[in-house]
């Protein structure tokens, strides 16, 4: 309680989104039984096991009915004590929680405030548990206050991992900048479009400072390779890879604007076309050679291909708040809100644009670059959580199995942020873990809050979605949270805003 209210007099403007206290409930011990286990290592399905749970720690895996033959590193002696609680997760799927690179923490869509603890809400419904804020817009100070009131179980919100945007107009100023963020909780950088000294000097001063560089680079002077130069860790979307590889500037059409978003956006749609695939090939093997990640973020773009699709989504009349609607609505005032004249022409050059861009992810990671999964929802008619799980299905559309796509979500995200104990299902690593109604191996829509129809027995169930967000061993019961925030966009919508 202490800590909420030092949040809200340091930040007045944001008392009425205030998150409310957890109703994530910790437990001395806690057991989980009969469970399907994806490790999150790309291993195949193992189970039923049963684990055990101590302090937030995994402390025992074993198999639910021993045979005599159990010979693998997974398995573990059961332990005898008495749990606090047992979830049977019979008929259930286990696997790490998922790790989400690019997750904006909002506190306003459409001019208007957000319920406090939607976005985390939304999150947590979808067995996210740890989250990367790629750049702090609500502010440094706050986005580690609520890090450290999630760490504490104050709040119910997953793991965050604050970014904080570093651009200046010198480099003198961005030393100064970099320094002042690393004493205020930032664990990293966002860096976009900047001047190539300041750029030399913001990847200095990070590396003095020990913070990682993650960058949206936009159209620039620089370009992916001198990314991987200047020690840049991940890549996000892929601004920069194809531009690398162009042999010059991206041909545009002689009024191309920049600042104007439809332009910008219903031409990046060629972007991929006209790059040169010798070329590529070697950017590809130099950001691999510096150990650069891709996050790749293919949902956030989804309605440029299909906007119909987008704007109608299942989730969108339960889940969507109504000024999220309004803010995803054309208005050249909101970035990412650029759907003024969007054509057939606009969506069959970004579905073929799409082609090409996954090709290359999928031969960025059968070379052995590290690729994840981000969201970057709350623009272009993307909702959070539902945005993630939306991303794990289109990684499989760009040819990766299932279960190298839950690696990406999971252990891949876990490396790229340095985190040692969390992303796999292991004794000894944090009990961070959702369990879905439904396999993910079969099809990724089991995890969608909305669920999905299925035939049992001749006629169709809805079954389906999250069932339990287990954060470093607190258990969020993600049916119960979905009520809220359905109750939360009734109540909004009944009110009229």
């Amino acid at each position: 309680m202490r800590a909420t209210l030092l949040l809200c007099l340091a930040a007045p403007a944001l008392l009425a989104q205030a998150p409310t206290p957890s109703i994530g409930q910790k437990y001395g011990r806690l057991l989980i039984t009969n469970a399907l286990v994806i490790d999150g290592m790309g291993n195949p399905l193992r189970g039923p096991l049963d684990l055990t749970i101590e302090n937030g720690r995994i402390i025992s895996i074993a198999q639910s009915r021993p045979s005599e033959f159990s010979g693998s590193a997974i398995n573990s002696p059961p332990t005898n004590r008495a749990a606090d609680r047992t979830i049977d997760a019979r008929g259930m799927y286990l696997m790490p929680g998922i790790i989400d690179l690019h997750g904006h923490i909002q506190f306003e869509r459409g001019g208007k405030a957000l319920p406090r603890d939607y976005v985390y809400k939304l999150w947590l419904a979808h067995g996210i548990t740890t989250v990367r804020e790629p750049g702090s817009m609500e502010g440094i100070d706050t986005v580690v206050a609520h890090m450290k009131l999630s760490a504490d179980n104050r709040i119910n919100a997953p793991t965050i991992v604050p970014y904080a945007t570093a651009g200046a107009p010198t480099p003198e100023a961005a030393r100064a900048l970099i320094k002042s963020l690393k004493l205020k909780g930032a664990a990293g950088l966002k860096v976009f479009i900047n001047p190539p000294d300041v750029w030399e000097a913001i990847a200095d001063e990070a590396r003095l400072q020990g913070l990682p560089i993650a960058t949206d680079m936009k159209i620039q002077h620089y370009n992916a390779l001198d990314a991987a130069r200047l020690g840049v860790r991940s890549i996000e979307h892929w601004y920069g890879i194809p531009d690398a590889a162009i042999g010059g500037r991206q041909h545009w059409p002689e009024d191309y604007n920049y600042d104007d978003e439809l332009m910008r956006f219903r031409w990046a749609g060629d972007l991929w076309r006209q790059a040169d695939s010798a070329r590529l090939s070697a950017v590809i093997d130099t950001l691999i050679a510096h150990k650069v990640t891709w996050d790749p973020t293919f949902a956030i773009y989804d309605a440029n291909r299909d906007l119909m699709r987008a704007r109608n989504a299942p989730w969108m009349r339960e889940y969507a708040l109504p000024n999220m609607l309004e803010h995803f609505e054309a208005d050249p005032a909101r970035h990412g809100s650029y759907f003024f004249d969007w054509t057939t022409a606009d969506e069959v050059r970004w579905k073929r644009n799409y082609r090409i861009w996954m090709r290359w992810v999928r031969e960025f990671a059968r070379r052995g670059g590290n690729v994840t999964v981000g969201s970057d929802a709350g623009f272009i008619w993307e909702l959070y959580g539902f945005c993630t799980i939306r991303e794990l299905e289109m990684q499989q559309e760009a040819g990766f199995t299932p279960l190298e796509v839950i690696q990406h979500a999971t252990y891949n995200g876990a490396r790229a942020l340095g985190l040692t104990s969390t992303g796999v299902v292991r004794v000894g690593f944090d009990a961070d873990l959702l369990l879905v109604d439904g396999s993910p191996l079969h099809n990724f829509k089991v995890l969608y809050g909305t669920g999905v129809d299925v035939a049992e027995g001749g006629r169709m169930v809805h079954r389906g979605g999250v069932k339990y967000t287990i954060k470093k061993g607190i258990v969020f019961d993600a049916e119960a949270i979905r009520a809220d925030v359905r109750e939360m966009v009734r109540k909004a919508r009944d009110a009229g805003r």
